[in-house]
């Protein structure tokens, strides 16, 4: 039998056209989107599975090494990926991008003058287990200038993009870290309903800190329902 999946909460979800966030002016539909009924390639694929994850896909501290240890502070980003009815998400790719300690991403058009780091790739994969948990090893990525107003600074944060069970689960989102002073000026993440931006923040956990490595956070990952993890704008 085909599984089909409820509306979605748009209550919870960022508007597509966000004036403070100002490319939104350009790429954001002006029409209200219409609602099509789910076919069966909404509700079946992509299939992704362990095959699309090898070696140390999951741990940027490793997977970008060339002649030493990446620089900054080591830390592990893992939880759980559940569908609008709360059941855990197996086999779900999930696959993640960011800058480094620095604030400069490994990319052609990251021309900040930040230093890169020749240790760090900024980037990694893995599929979710039969419980839906996953667990990213990396370093927390630091704070960037961009240009959408006048002294704009991105708070640190981690860009996410899971392919769920189907094409009506896709997610593309990003996590920000408890206490960070620039969440009050970002106008991506106050592009988020006030009462739904907790849900992009992820929770320190001395669980899962690993003794004299790495600090850790819990961050759980809702692909749809009322309490759907907030989409990119």
């Amino acid at each position: 039998m085909t599984e089909t999946y409820g509306a979605r909460d748009w209550s919870s979800q960022p508007p597509l056209i966000h004036p403070d966030y100002k490319s939104t002016l350009l790429r954001g539909p002006t029409k209200k989107p219409l609602p099509l009924k789910q076919s069966l390639s909404e509700v079946t694929g992509p299939v992704h599975g362990a095959e699309c994850v090898t070696g140390h896909d999951a741990d940027l501290t490793r997977n970008g090494r060339r002649n030493g240890e990446p620089l900054g502070e080591r830390i592990v980003v893992g939880g759980r990926v559940l569908g609008d009815d709360g059941r855990p998400v197996p086999n779900a790719l999930i696959e993640i991008w960011q800058s480094n300690a620095a604030g400069r991403y490994v990319h052609g058009a990251d021309q900040h003058d930040a230093p890169l780091d020749p240790n760090f790739f900024g980037g990694g994969r893995c599929v979710t287990d039969a419980d839906g948990r996953y667990a990213f090893r990396t370093i927390k990525p630091g704070a960037y200038p961009w240009p959408n107003h006048h002294n704009g600074w991105r708070p640190a944060h981690i860009h996410f993009s899971l392919f769920g069970p189907s094409f009506a689960t896709r997610l593309v989102t990003q996590i920000y870290f408890p206490g960070d002073p620039l969440l009050a000026l970002d106008p991506i993440f106050l592009g988020v309903p006030a009462d739904c931006r907790d849900l992009l923040v992820a929770k320190f956990s001395i669980d899962r800190t690993e003794p004299a490595f790495a600090l850790g956070y819990d961050f759980d990952f809702v692909l749809r329902g009322r309490h759907a993890t907030p989409m990119e704008s």
